[in-house]
């Protein structure tokens, strides 16, 4: 079957949200396997009552916890992935390496903005540095950190042009 012809216009323009959702998902496994289990500095539930991380009971929680955030970060990459190749089927070429690495970096920045604003501070359900006490500093850094990513990812995919030219 011959390949849909598609006008070079149309395939050039590309969509962020794949390249976004990609780094949601991959900034919410840096989360979870970095800080939730190689460093240990938290877990999902890790600054609540009903689930110390001083107790079997809690460290159970706290696992089943981490393990669905890890399930959503998952869905989020996928789906992310399944738009990709979705755009490629209908004949959208790929976005430049600047532009995809921007969109991934700009993601990874909105998972940090979004998970440190809900979860540090509105609802304290952990911090950065709960091994610590939670100290506030910690949580602004992750903060900051995320709004860095966000601004120089959305910088370096509008300097990184559209897409790669179809072969000649």
């Amino acid at each position: 079957m011959p390949a849909l012809q598609v006008p070079y216009d149309v395939r050039a323009r590309h969509t962020r949200v794949p390249g976004l959702l990609l780094g949601v998902g991959f900034g919410g496994f840096v989360d979870g396997i970095v800080l939730h289990q190689l460093l240990q500095w938290h877990h999902m539930l890790s600054h609540t009552t009903s689930a110390p991380v001083s107790t079997v009971a809690g460290l159970r929680a706290n696992t089943v916890a981490d393990g669905l955030f890890h399930v959503g970060s998952w869905v989020v990459a996928l789906t992310g992935t399944l738009l990709t190749v979705a755009a490629w089927r209908r004949g959208r070429l790929a976005p430049t390496w600047p532009v995809q690495i921007g969109l991934l970096l700009a993601g990874w920045g909105a998972f940090n903005l979004v998970e440190g604003v809900v979860d540090h501070l509105v609802l304290g359900v952990h911090h950065v540095r709960d091994d610590l006490g939670g100290p506030l500093s910690w949580d602004l850094g992750f903060l900051a950190f995320g709004a860095l990513l966000v601004v120089a990812g959305w910088a370096l995919q509008r300097t990184g042009g559209g897409t790669d030219r179809p072969p000649r």
